[in-house]
């Protein structure tokens, strides 16, 4: 995703016929891409579904909602694991820049039925307080009375993580956090039954992450080495 400089001091500068003639016959292959990007979504879509039959009571701007109700009246609800422990003190950086990124898209997703939630293990108090410093205006609840984030499998217990092996972006591994990022999207059908359709975890969340779309676009890419995602800090912590 990125590299050491080099093609940045050394790349090629041509004519613009030759430049124009170069990006024509990329476009052939970002078509190719785009299709099987379609075929893709359409096999996700067909992807078994499973039943959700345990209760969970969730805490928020409204008090206590069930999972059906977090529906808000619609059929489909994307939520998104956001990493915030009961105890941290301080927020998953990474998580924030996902949020700045979705949460002035969701008055469009309402429009195609679909209602999308944040979802944290941290009491709602901590959520609101800072949900209203970064002034977001999605809906947030905790799920810290209920086993919702262990049972889809982005919290994991203090001897999972001491022991580096927990179940996390579907095999064993060392989840590197006592709490992970992820999506998990539901459906409720006409007499009310929920089932869980899908969720994606680690890079699978990349698709969503609208930063990197552009970062993969300019010169220098991403242009992390092999670091990862070192840069990123709350908007409002940049250059502190």
């Amino acid at each position: 995703m990125t590299d050491d400089g080099t093609s940045i001091k050394n790349h090629p500068v041509v004519s613009h016929e030759d430049w124009m003639s170069a990006r024509t016959a990329f476009l052939a292959r970002e078509k190719e891409f785009t299709r099987l990007g379609d075929e893709l979504s359409r096999q996700r879509r067909e992807l078994p579904w499973e039943a959700v039959t345990k209760s969970y009571l969730f805490d928020g701007p409204k008090g206590k909602q069930t999972l059906p109700e977090l529906f808000d009246g619609r059929s489909q609800l994307i939520a998104y694991h956001f990493m915030f422990h009961p105890e941290d003190t301080a927020v998953c950086p990474h998580c924030s820049l996902r949020a700045d990124n979705f949460n002035g898209i969701i008055t469009h997703l309402n429009q195609r039925d679909v209602t999308m939630i944040v979802v944290s293990r941290a009491p709602y108090s901590k959520l609101a307080a800072y949900q209203k410093r970064m002034g977001w205006t999605f809906k947030w609840v905790s799920s810290n009375d209920t086993d919702f984030n262990f049972d889809y499998h982005v919290s994991f217990t203090p001897e999972e993580f001491a022991q580096k092996r927990a179940f996390y972006n579907f095999k064993i591994q060392d989840p590197k956090a006592p709490e992970r990022e992820g999506h998990s999207i539901f459906y409720k059908d006409a007499s009310g039954a929920v089932f869980h359709t899908y969720s994606c975890y680690d890079r699978g969340n990349d698709m969503l992450n609208l930063h990197y779309h552009y970062l993969d676009m300019v010169p220098k890419g991403r242009d992390e080495g092999n670091r990862g995602p070192f840069w990123v800090r709350g908007r409002d912590e940049y250059g502190r």
